[in-house]
């Protein structure tokens, strides 16, 4: 997660879905942080999806300036939606059931602790984003 350092139009914005009480949600958003913090934390920031529902302009102003990936929880893809919306358009898409389709024996737990399956999954799906992330990165860079 960003702790105030300026952002940089090279680093890829990662927006997952608020997933109120949705289990899914919580997964995608346990991804990103993954991808954020651990895996890939100069190259990947994220904010909060919120900022974009209440339209505000700064935050509208990063989803055009960055490349962006969306991680929904469930198909309304609030997510994707509102990077749309504040126009912006995701250069990724990731959908947490789709993950989870692969690997059905991991059951996530609750929207509340999603338990140790949950955060395997979101390992999984952040190693996926985290690839995309690499793509979008080194093009901007090469670019």
């Amino acid at each position: 997660m960003n702790d105030g350092k300026e952002t940089t139009t090279d680093q890829v914005l990662i927006i997952p879905c608020s997933g109120i009480g949705k289990a899914y949600g919580s997964v995608g958003r346990e991804a990103t942080y993954v991808v954020v913090e651990e895996l890939r934390p100069n190259q990947a920031d994220t904010l909060c999806l919120s900022l974009l529902t209440l339209q505000d302009e700064e935050a509208q102003q990063k989803v055009r300036k960055h490349a962006t990936i969306t991680i929904d929880g469930c198909p309304k893809a609030c997510a994707k939606v509102n990077v749309e919306k504040s126009g912006g358009t995701p250069a990724a898409i990731f959908r947490v059931f789709d993950v989870f389709r692969e690997y059905k024996d991991l059951r996530v737990g609750s929207v509340l602790d999603i338990g140790d399956n949950g955060r395997k999954l979101a390992k999984i799906l952040a190693e996926k984003v985290a690839v995309t992330v690499d793509e979008l990165y080194n093009g901007k860079r090469e670019g």
